[in-house]
């Protein structure tokens, strides 16, 4: 991907694009349709759980559907014992996996086809893990860049203990710290210090570019 700047900009674009149609009913929050999904599938309890955090996992998608956020409000709600955090756990995983594979496809769908396929930096994952709209344009770049797609299943496994931590977190800390991390104006603030970043490191490559050709 030529400019860096390219992802952050057009997550910038999204998720504007989506809020403002929610905000003038266009469509409705995605809050709803989570809900009306767990009504369809009131029986199918790990199914609803795997198809919100997949919702929630693939790039841009992810700004609409709260998947994490409504998926800790069933799990609290749902009083689950030591065994039913285990498999919660695992249809999250699997779940969050699935998206970072299509992510990763769709971002090797974009990529140059000389490009040579290369590692990723252990940091750079454990960096975009933070928030799993994060990992989804991760993986998307991921696949921009050939990356290895080793990184899909590494995500994979450092998300097992994410995960856990993340229902049995927010089990005892209340539902209030997902909110908080679901917060649209700390989205924005995200994706503009992203942005900032990959705009300095564009002009900064540009003029390294233009010195060399000199």
């Amino acid at each position: 991907m030529k400019y860096a700047s390219f992802l952050p900009l057009s997550a910038l674009i999204a998720l504007s694009l989506i809020n403002a149609l929610v905000y003038y009913q266009v469509i409705p929050p995605g809050m709803q349709i989570l809900e009306s999904l767990q009504g369809a599938l009131d029986e199918g309890f790990y199914m609803v759980i795997f198809l919100i955090i997949l919702l929630e996992s693939i790039i841009y998608v992810g700004f609409y559907f709260p998947g994490q956020f409504f998926a800790v409000l069933l799990v609290v709600g749902a009083k689950p014992s030591a065994m039913d955090v285990v498999y919660l756990t695992l249809a999250m995983v699997a779940a969050a996996t699935l998206g970072s594979v299509i992510n990763y496809f769709l971002g090797k769908s974009t990529k140059d086809k000389d490009d040579k396929e290369s590692e990723t930096k252990l940091k750079h994952l454990l960096l975009a893990m933070i928030h799993i709209n994060s990992l989804a344009f991760f993986m998307f770049s991921q696949g921009a860049n050939n990356k290895s797609f080793k990184v899909v299943w590494l995500a994979g496994l450092l998300n097992l203990p994410y995960y856990l931590l993340l229902i049995a977190g927010t089990a005892v800390l209340s539902e209030q710290v997902m909110a908080m991390a679901e917060n649209t104006v700390l989205l924005f603030t995200l994706i503009a210090i992203w942005l900032f970043i990959a705009l300095a490191y564009d002009v900064r490559q540009h003029k390294k570019d233009s010195a060399t050709v000199r």
